[in-house]
C-alpha cells in the first residue's frame, strides 16, 4: 500500500502498511473524512513522523486523541497552530517549563520547533471525529503507533520518553528501559496537573540525559 509519509519512517513502518488492520484502517478513516467532520486536516494525519525523522528523535511525548475541538489539530500531539490559543493541558505543559527553565511563556500553541528539533509529538491515534473524544480508538492506529514506538526502542538508542498519564504509561512497557530514559508523571490536563505533573521537571532532565549521551539540549 502507497502511504505518504516521510521516507525514513516509511522504511521503518512499511511491513505495517501491508497487514490487513491496516488496510481495514484505511478504509474506516475514509469512510469518517466522506461521512464527518474528521480531524485534524487529513495532510496532517501523519505530520509527527513527517516533521520528525527516525534517525532524528531524540524525545518522544505520546498523546492520545488529537484535539476534537474546531481548528485545534494539528497532527503534533499537544500543539495547536500558531494563530490558535493554547488548550488547557498545553498551558500547564508551559507553566512548568516554566518552572523547570525560567523560560517566559510563549505566545504562540505551537509546538513545531519542538517537532523540527528531534522532538516526536505522537498521539497513539492519529484521527478523531469533530467533538468526539476518542472515537477512532481501537480501530488500527493503536498498533500502527505501537509499532512505531517498538522500532524506535529496538533500532536507536539513548532517546528520552515522557509519559504522561495512565494512557501513555502502558505503553512504557514497549520500551527497552536499559536503552532508554523514560520520564512519568501525571497527564497535564487540569484535572490531574496538581497531582504531579507541575514540579515534575520533567524538561530540564531530558535535557541533561540528552547531554550526557552527547546529544544537544532542546530549546524547549
Amino acid at each position: 500500500m502507497n502511504v505518504r509519509i516521510e521516507p525514513s519512517w516509511k522504511e521503518v513502518l512499511a511491513g505495517e502498511f501491508e497487514k490487513d488492520y491496516f488496510s481495514i484502517l484505511v478504509s474506516f478513516v475514509k469512510s469518517e473524512y466522506e461521512n464527518h467532520k474528521v480531524y485534524p486536516h487529513p495532510k496532517s494525519i501523519f505530520r509527527a513522523f513527517d516533521k520528525t525523522p527516525f534517525d532524528k528523535v531524540k524525545v518522544v511525548i505520546l498523546g492520545q486523541d488529537p484535539y476534537h475541538g474546531h481548528g485545534q489539530a494539528n497532527g503534533l500531539a499537544f500543539s495547536v497552530s500558531e494563530s490558535v490559543a493554547a488548550p488547557p493541558s498545553l498551558e500547564n505543559i508551559y507553566k512548568e517549563i516554566a518552572d523547570d527553565l525560567g523560560k517566559e511563556m510563549p505566545n504562540t500553541g505551537s509546538l513545531e520547533h519542538w517537532a523540527e528539533q528531534g522532538v516526536l509529538l505522537l498521539n497513539t491515534t492519529l484521527t478523531v471525529r469533530a467533538g468526539n473524544a476518542g472515537s477512532h480508538q481501537g480501530k488500527g492506529w493503536e498498533q500502527l503507533t505501537d509499532a512505531a514506538i517498538v522500532e524506535l526502542g529496538k533500532r536507536r538508542k539513548n532517546i528520552v520518553f515522557l509519559l504522561w498519564g495512565s494512557h501513555a504509561q502502558k505503553k512504557g512497557e514497549l520500551i527497552n528501559k536499559r536503552d532508554h530514559f523514560v520520564l512519568e508523571a501525571p497527564h497535564p490536563s487540569p484535572l490531574s496537573a496538581h497531582r504531579g505533573f507541575f514540579g515534575c521537571r520533567h524538561f530540564s532532565t531530558a535535557n541533561a540525559y540528552l547531554i550526557m549521551h552527547g546529544k544537544s539540549p532542546i530549546n524547549w
